[in-house]
């Protein structure tokens, strides 16, 4: 375990070393990677994440060398999967008196995780900062990066930033800070980026906005380097692979609809494309020739199919059009189905098969999870009868994740 490794007055790097090669989200790390927990010796102790589950004993027993776990005030938890939180369980049992800080969407996963019902949960959003003891901690929440419940830390009188994943790299080192790193770490910086952020770019975009105004001097990872020689290198590196890279993209909206339902979701999905100076064409099949129905998919980035359903089975022209489309070259184009139903929706599946047998890249709920980890993304999309609120949410978070797709690149 990592021990005494100071950062600034009253703050240490309490972490462990894994230099095995590392299973890492369907990867092998050949250069193994750390677990970095920081320990605050203020006027009320405080922890900040924790160390992978493999090593929550070990974690605990180097814990007790610096500190009396009972004086421990706050755990502060910025991402709940387990190689952060991995000793929790552990630290909340010997730690009795510690509250747990975390975002709202954290608690319940904590609880479940750690069977920590019983225990004092503080829950803190955007802004929200904690006195604890000489030393203030504000706190950002960051969703999707790079899981829906992760928030950032910033001790602001010493300019440290604890980000957890963000600004993360995958090694193995005994150097713990990058001047003092014995070759360049840019590479697998970079590296870290486009397998874990990249995915998620919208949002990494939204964390540089909130942490431009923070005057940070350390950026303090839960993942390899602490980086105290220029921090706003790193800032600006993730600034700008984050950025759109693609521009001049079409979606076309292909849909076919009874009582026009179908139509409104097909609208609010072109309203939000728009929002991103995406150009959507959106084209009633029942009221448009083959030839130009086609011409149109052959310029378009992205093609989004909507039925409504009749007798389990989609309606109007759309099967004579999908037909067409299994003959057709699309490779790189993005698909996804939609539509409106009333009882189980039926003719939307049958839109995603068809889909399938194009070679167009098909969006589904799967891959979505597989690719991102994002569940709350869902496709085909299916709206019951005419869109409610929270329809509308559900179109426009899957029209917001084509959107990242179309206009970034990496």
């Amino acid at each position: 375990m990592m021990k005494n490794v100071k950062i600034k007055e009253k703050i240490y790097l309490v972490g462990k070393i894994d230099d095995r090669d590392v299973p890492f989200h369907r990867l092998t790390l050949t250069k193994g990677t750390t677990y970095n927990s920081y320990l605050l010796l203020t006027e009320k102790p405080t922890i900040i994440d924790t160390v992978d589950i493999s090593f929550g004993r070990e974690y605990i027993e180097s814990l007790k060398t610096l500190i009396n776990l009972e004086k421990i005030q706050y755990i502060v938890i910025n991402h709940t999967e387990p190689d952060h939180s991995g000793a929790l369980g552990s630290l909340a049992y010997n730690a009795k008196n510690a509250t747990i800080v975390c975002t709202q969407k954290a608690v319940d996963q904590l609880k479940a995780m750690y069977k920590l019902h019983n225990r004092t949960f503080l829950v803190v959003k955007d802004g929200d900062t904690l006195d604890i003891g000489g030393k203030t901690l504000e706190f950002m929440e960051t969703p999707y990066l790079h899981t829906e419940e992760t928030m950032i830390t910033f001790a602001k009188e010493d300019k440290i930033l604890f980000p957890c994943d963000i600004f993360s790299t995958h090694i193995a080192n005994y150097e713990y800070f990058n001047d003092k790193a014995k070759e360049d770490i840019l590479e697998d910086f970079k590296t870290y980026y486009s397998l874990i952020m990249h995915p998620h770019r919208r949002y990494v975009q939204n964390m540089i906005k909130k942490i431009r105004s923070l005057d940070i001097e350390i950026i303090a990872p839960s993942h390899g380097f602490i980086l105290r020689e220029n921090a706003k290198k790193f800032i600006d590196i993730y600034d700008e692979m984050s950025k759109n890279t693609n521009v001049d993209k079409k979606v076309l909206i292909l849909y076919s609809t009874m009582t026009n339902n179908t139509k409104k979701i097909s609208e609010l999905i072109k309203e939000h494309f728009e929002k991103d100076n995406i150009n959507a064409e959106l084209i009633n099949v029942n009221k448009t020739s083959d030839e130009d129905i086609l011409k149109n998919v052959k310029t378009s980035d992205a093609v989004l199919v909507g039925t409504s359903t009749k007798y389990g089975d989609m309606i109007g022209r759309l099967e004579d059009v999908l037909k067409s489309l299994k003959h057709m070259d699309l490779e790189n184009k993005i698909a996804a189905a939609f539509g409106s139903y009333g009882w189980s929706g039926e003719g939307i599946e049958v839109v995603q098969d068809y889909l399938k047998e194009t070679n167009m890249k098909v969006l589904s709920t799967s891959y979505i999870i597989k690719s991102t980890g994002m569940t709350d993304v869902k496709f085909p999309i299916r709206i019951k009868f005419s869109p409610e609120e929270k329809d509308k949410e559900k179109i426009k978070k899957a029209t917001i994740f084509i959107a990242d797709l179309l206009l970034n690149s990496i």
